[in-house]
């Protein structure tokens, strides 16, 4: 099977997307399939079995860290000495339409794949007035696709009630080995600080749709009552970075961090503090239960779902810091929910195994593959 894949990133542990891709990829080049990937940004690989075509594009304004891709006729060009039996999409935008049309003159199938949820992204920049268009055309291309893969039942939901066809789950795997209590480190945590105290983790970009405003409050709260037992640490980058070391003058902030140092810095912490509300699934959060972090997530988006099937952590009414603040005290000084609640994660997170996760998807694209391939050939 020949997969072709258009994203707009495909750089190594960029994102909760690129993460997800590479473990998708991977687990196609352990069956032997051939990977194309259409991308504006990539980290190479030496694998024969896969093979990149960079994008043109310029940096997406109010978003420049992620970049808008340009129409090259090349592109058509590429498919056909590729040669793709499926095309998956990542990123719905105007590129996205010529894989649409590739597809449909070639008679295979397309699927997207519901990563991001650009609506709710709007209000952030003051562009809530955009986001019924942004649905309706969003919408408009899911349902010219053979099927559009969501990460949560709720976000499937999300997605028929908007006017979607055809969505099916795809989860996410995390991978237990790297994300594990045993990676726990000592001499970190005397780094920090954090010898006698709980250490609160946040990890993400710090931008504004990661509901950063919610964190600050709740350390403002935390420094307010003289919780000197606490100890916030968050590890990412982003545009809010500087408010946020002004905000937070006694947090840590070890920077943007990836392999064996994001594993230990995970399994190094306590409790794990994530308060956005437009997560499509939150990667991030299966991560930090998986590495024994009982989590406090919002009742909006995609988290959730991983908390309620996990009983890994507590859920909070989304935007309020009262919530997120009463939740931390609660697991702060309730040991033994805090300990029922991390062994809950820690054995739910042995069943997330990508290798069974994307095994079933790529049975579906064979399926689809299998059902094109019958009807070009019915008379």
């Amino acid at each position: 099977m020949k997969v072709a894949i258009f994203t707009g990133t495909y750089v190594e542990n960029k994102d909760g997307v690129a993460r997800s891709l590479y473990e998708l990829v991977r687990s196609l080049r352990n069956n032997e399939h051939e990977v194309g990937i259409w991308t504006p940004e990539f980290t190479p690989s030496s694998d024969p079995g896969i093979t990149f075509h960079e994008i043109p594009s310029i940096p997406i304004p109010l978003y420049p860290e992620y970049r808008m891709t340009i129409y090259l006729k090349n592109i058509l060009k590429e498919l056909d000495r590729f040669g793709p039996d499926i095309i998956q999409i990542s990123t719905p935008d105007l590129i996205a339409l010529k894989f649409l049309k590739y597809s449909k003159d070639a008679g295979i199938p397309i699927v997207s794949i519901y990563h991001t949820d650009f609506p709710s992204y709007l209000k952030y920049f003051k562009l809530q007035l955009f986001e019924g268009t942004v649905w309706k055309e969003m919408i408009r291309f899911y349902n010219k696709c053979d099927a559009v893969f969501a990460p949560t039942l709720e976000m499937k939901e999300q997605l028929e009630s908007k006017g979607t066809r055809k969505v099916e789950i795809w989860s996410r795997g995390v991978r237990k080995d790297e994300f594990s209590p045993e990676k726990r480190s000592h001499e970190l945590r005397s780094l920090w600080g954090a010898d006698g105290r709980k250490v609160v983790l946040f990890s993400g970009r710090f931008v504004k749709y990661k509901d950063l405003d919610v964190v600050m409050d709740v350390y403002r709260k935390v420094k307010k009552n003289r919780r000197n037992d606490l100890l916030f640490v968050l590890l990412g980058k982003g545009p809010m970075e500087e408010e946020l070391k002004k905000e937070m003058p006694e947090a840590i902030f070890p920077g943007y961090l990836t392999g064996e140092d994001l594993f230990e810095s995970y399994a190094s912490a306590d409790i794990f503090l994530f308060p956005s509300t437009t997560e499509t699934f939150g990667n991030v959060v299966q991560e930090a239960i998986s590495s024994g972090l009982p989590s406090i997530v919002s009742d909006t988006g995609g988290c959730k779902e991983i908390v309620s099937e996990s009983m890994g952590g507590l859920i909070c009414r989304g935007h309020k810091a009262n919530d997120f603040y009463d939740a931390l005290m609660t697991l702060t000084y309730d040991p033994d929910l805090y300990s029922r609640l991390k062994d809950n994660g820690s054995r739910w997170a042995m069943l997330r195994t990508w290798e069974h996760i994307n095994g079933v998807l790529i049975e579906k694209f064979q399926e689809m593959i299998e059902r094109k391939k019958n009807k070009r050939e019915t008379p």
